[in-house]
């Protein structure tokens, strides 16, 4: 049986209480691990889960926002320095791996003892083209390119995951505005959906939010959990026909039945 693990479910400016950035691990039946965004406090979230950077092995990274991206200093530095690790494997589009190391990582990363470095110098990079895909653990990941920001110029590379384990379709957003007609597909092919989920009093125009959400179809919304969410008192989102919001340490087991909250 695999699960996904929420080592956090909130949003990029989650601050303190028992909650961090929205990264999660895929865990197969063997214990392989798939680390799904790296944000800046995951050096916090993984032990509080008891793992260590030591368990972070394959990462995928879905946009360069610090709370997806900003953890890649910590996990490059102590596994390189840390004789009993390997190169994580990292999984990223090919317009996010063009920008990555100058954009996100080069200024705390550039310079080691006695050698100028890159991003190979840390990982072991694979940058996917435009096929969208790649396999890891069997497990094919197509690669969906969501809107995240537009900024009138270009749209900034995000993109979320749509994936089959044990004969369930499962799609995460990752961080993404609500374009539901543009990706319908992925919302109806899928068995659950993570979604992104905004609940600010004054909503951002980047994000879902949550009053946005509520008017999906019904056979939609049953079959959402909502993660990435900001402090503060959540929607009955069970009522309002969800499954509910994705709490920090949630493990969904997904079983070729069901896929089954246990927390």
């Amino acid at each position: 049986m695999a699960k996904l693990l929420f080592l956090g479910s909130g949003s990029a400016f989650t601050v303190g209480g028992d909650n961090f950035h929205s990264n999660m691990f895929i865990i197969t039946e063997t214990g392989k691990k798939l680390l799904i965004d790296c944000g800046s406090d995951i050096r916090f979230s993984l032990y509080k889960e008891g793992f260590s950077y030591r368990d972070v092995t394959d990462i995928y990274i879905s946009h360069l926002h610090s709370d997806h991206a900003g953890g890649l200093e910590y996990v490059g530095l102590t596994t390189k320095f840390d004789p009993q690790c390997d190169k994580p494997n990292l999984y990223l589009s090919h317009d996010i791996a063009a920008k990555i190391w100058d954009n996100t990582l080069s200024g705390g990363m550039g310079s080691i003892e006695g050698s100028l470095a890159n991003l190979e110098s840390f990982f072991k990079v694979h940058s996917i083209d435009n096929t969208r895909h790649f396999i890891w653990e069997t497990i094919k990941f197509e690669l969906v390119k969501t809107i995240h920001i537009n900024n009138g110029t270009y749209i900034m590379p995000s993109y979320g995951l749509f994936f089959i384990v044990n004969n369930k379709k499962i799609f995460i957003t990752s961080d993404t505005q609500l374009y539901y007609k543009k990706l319908q597909k992925y919302y109806q092919e899928a068995d659950i959906i993570f979604h992104d989920c905004e609940i600010s009093k004054y909503p951002t125009p980047v994000h879902s939010h949550y009053k946005e959400l509520v008017n999906l179809p019904n056979n939609i919304k049953q079959k959402i959990w909502l993660y990435g969410y900001q402090p503060g008192k959540l929607p009955n989102a069970k009522k309002d026909g969800f499954l509910g919001f994705v709490k920090r340490g949630d493990q969904f087991l997904i079983n070729k039945n069901n896929v089954k909250r246990k927390n």
